[in-house]
């Protein structure tokens, strides 16, 4: 048992470093060299967990996507939001998934099958759409998967604009934004009332997900 105890912190002492690396340096510039400084661990602890760069790039690509559960709601709509807020609040605070979004968004990574981001972002943004059009949620034009996509595309161009221009500390604020001209565009006008978009709403969702977590009242 102790030896297991070990071998995950080990584990998580390299994917931690190999983050931070990766985040400062990008994918094609980081060496397994500066991980293993970084990590303050061997190289054959290193290859014990992780064949090759690639494939401790693909472990912090899916260490991010170990997300909070968020609790059900009424309006499916609603949730879609909590999804692109919880990200937001956990792009700020999470170095984890700052690399793993980093990575996701690096042209230069060329070895890397970045494709999986996207699209464990676009299946629950669609399953509650789909969900919301069963609800009558949603305005008559709206596709779920055409706008899941549009969604998924548009919040990682605002949170590339947002990493460039402020390092992230506008990110609240210009998702917010993102959700407030896009909305509109599928909800339904009684529902859209009813959703909560605002700046504050990525801290209130991510600390309700954390408490249900931790099996702790809201």
């Amino acid at each position: 048992m102790a030896e297991q105890v070990r071998a995950i912190r080990t584990r998580q002492a390299i994917l931690s470093a190999a983050a931070k690396i990766f985040e400062e340096r990008g994918y094609q510039a980081s060496t397994i060299s500066e991980i293993l400084t970084a990590a303050g661990v061997t190289k054959g602890a290193l290859y014990f967990h992780f064949q090759s760069k690639d494939d401790l790039a693909q472990g912090v690509l899916n260490a991010q996507n170990q997300n909070l559960v968020l609790p059900d709601r009424a309006a499916k709509l609603q949730e879609v939001v909590d999804i692109v807020m919880l990200h937001t609040y956990r792009l700020q605070t999470d170095p984890m998934v700052r690399a793993g979004v980093r990575l996701t968004m690096d042209q230069l990574a060329g070895d890397l099958d970045r494709s999986g981001p996207f699209r464990n972002w676009a299946v629950p943004v669609r399953d509650r759409l789909e969900k919301a059009q069963a609800q009558g949620e949603l305005l008559p034009h709206v596709i779920p998967f055409e706008t899941a996509d549009v969604i998924v595309g548009a919040y990682a161009g605002v949170q590339s604009m947002s990493q460039a221009l402020s390092d992230y500390e506008d990110l609240t604020t210009r998702a917010s934004a993102l959700l407030r001209h896009l909305m509109p565009s599928v909800a339904q006008s009684s529902v859209l009332a009813s959703l909560h978009m605002g700046e504050e709403r990525a801290a209130e969702v991510f600390h309700e997900a954390s408490a249900a977590a931790a099996g702790e009242p809201a």
